[in-house]
């Protein structure tokens, strides 16, 4: 199997931590050398290991921003 290799490009924010240290992060990733996207997953304290993912297009993102505002989160509780 191929070596995947990622570069952490900009680091935007954390969403949780898991009591393993383990934390969901939103970063700007660049896969084997490609242009950077949008990233969402799990990382290991080190970032040495990753969980399962999505990456998005600057498109996609502003898409899921514009979705993610016409939820109404108040329903949920």
């Amino acid at each position: 199997m191929a070596e995947l290799k990622f570069d952490i490009t900009e680091s935007i924010g954390v969403l949780s931590e898991n009591a393993k240290g383990w934390t969901k992060e939103l970063n700007l990733v660049s896969w084997n050398e490609h242009e950077p996207k949008y990233d969402i997953r799990e990382w290991s304290p080190d970032h040495s290991r990753m969980g399962k993912g999505v990456t998005l297009t600057a498109d996609e993102l502003a898409s899921l921003k514009e979705l993610l505002a016409d939820i109404d989160l108040d329903s949920f509780e």
